[in-house]
Parts: C-alpha cells; sequence; structure tokens
C-alpha cells in the first residue's frame, strides 16, 4: 500500500494518469461550462447563429441595393438630359416658328410695298401731267385740244397701272383736317365751315395699300377773327 491519500491514488488500467481537482479549480471549471453554455444557447448566440447563416444573403441584398441606387442615380441624369434636350429642342422648334413667320411677312410686304419707291418717283410726273392738263384745258385753243387730249389720256393710264398695284389718291378736299395723311400749309378764316376743314389741296397725297407714300398737302380753315368776320358781313351787304 501507498502512503497516498485515497483520494490520490492512481489506478493507470482503469482512468489513466489522473490529478485530483482542488476545490477553486472545480468552481473555475464550473463557472466556464455555464458560461460556454449561457453563450451557447442565448439569444445572442442564435442572432450570431444566424447572422452567420444569412450573411452571403446579406451581402447580395446589400449588393442588389447598391445595384438598384445605381440605376435610380442613372436614370434620374437621363432624365435630366432628355428634359434639358426637350427644353433646347422646343426653343429651337419656336426660334424657327418665328423665323418662318418673319420671312412670311417679309415675302408679303416685299410684294405689297417692294415698288414704292418707283411709284415715289412717278408721282412728280403724275402732278406735272395733271397741271398741264388744267393749264391745257383753261388756256388751249382749239387747234391744240387734241394734245391736250393725249396728255390727259396719258395721265389717265398711269393712274390707272398705279391702281393696280395699290396706289390710291388720299381724298382731303372738303373733309376735316387729319394729321396722319394731310400736311396743313396754311389756314384761311371761313366762318362758313367748320374749323379744320379742308379748304384747297395744293399737292395731291397717296398711298400704297395702308403705307403712306406722300401726304396732301392743304389749306385748312380756322375760326374768323372778330374784325374779319364783319368785313365780311361788309362785303356781303355791299
Amino acid at each position: 500500500m501507498s502512503d497516498l491519500p485515497e483520494d490520490d491514488v492512481v489506478d493507470p488500467e482503469v482512468d489513466g494518469p489522473k490529478i485530483a481537482a482542488s476545490d477553486e479549480l472545480e468552481e473555475a471549471l464550473r463557472e466556464a461550462t455555464e458560461a460556454l453554455e449561457e453563450r451557447g444557447t442565448g439569444p445572442d448566440a442564435a442572432e450570431a447563429a444566424e447572422g452567420e447563416a444569412t450573411s452571403p444573403d446579406k451581402m447580395t441584398i446589400e449588393l442588389l441595393s447598391q445595384e438598384l441606387q445605381d440605376l435610380k442615380n442613372l436614370h434620374e441624369e437621363k432624365l435630366k438630359e432628355f428634359e434639358e434636350q426637350a427644353e433646347v429642342q422646343l426653343r429651337l422648334q419656336a426660334e424657327f416658328e418665328n423665323f418662318r413667320r418673319r420671312s412670311l411677312k417679309e415675302k408679303q410686304e416685299s410684294f405689297k410695298f417692294g415698288h414704292q419707291n418707283l411709284v415715289k418717283d412717278l408721282l412728280s410726273t403724275v402732278d406735272n401731267l395733271e397741271r398741264a392738263v388744267e393749264h391745257g384745258a383753261q388756256n388751249a385753243g382749239a387747234e391744240s385740244q387734241g394734245i391736250l387730249d393725249g396728255v390727259e389720256l396719258v395721265q389717265h393710264e398711269i393712274l390707272g397701272a398705279l391702281a393696280k398695284h395699290g396706289v390710291s389718291e388720299i381724298v382731303a378736299e372738303g373733309g376735316v383736317f387729319d394729321p396722319a395723311v394731310h400736311e396743313a400749309m396754311g389756314q384761311i378764316p371761313n366762318g362758313d365751315v367748320p374749323p379744320n376743314t379742308v379748304l384747297q389741296v395744293l399737292q395731291k397725297g397717296y398711298v400704297i395699300h395702308d403705307r403712306m407714300l406722300r401726304p396732301s398737302r392743304v389749306i385748312v380753315s380756322r375760326e374768323p377773327a372778330a374784325d374779319e368776320a364783319s368785313i365780311e358781313v361788309t362785303e356781303d351787304s355791299q
């Protein structure tokens, strides 16, 4: 028999070499075992296990989410570019429409008024023919009546040709003075008509369609003064 205590006897055939644990060691082992059990069976352990089990799915979701966000950003960028291009196209279309309208208007005005400079140059000729006809009618004899008729015929033909191209005379005599189409060259006191009545046309005015070529030069009436009225009455009484 050995002198070792009963608890420290070693049976190598049954259990192999053993060392008897002290109370402190057994308490430490027991606490460690309980801690491991709690860690393996607690909620944190379940979440960790679930996290470890689902970590590949989580990474896939994160990748898909990032890709979706990138696609969303790209869509917004392309949508913004499309809106900018649409705005540019609308602006260009509006500019082209304005250009088309201006071109059409210029073409119409050129057709209507392109010959106005030529007409202005011919108006002096028309005036001279009219003066020749008036003077010939007052002073011409029978032998020159044929020439006078020819001049008058030329005058009518020129006025007819001008009328075909939109040229017309401004009717002024007897009407109310209009500064838009008349040019006053003087005033004459006259109590028989209202003031600012056109009494005499010194030079005829013309328009081409609705555009002024030359205003009519006229003499207009004004209200006679007291002494001018008495003179007229005296002359009438005589």
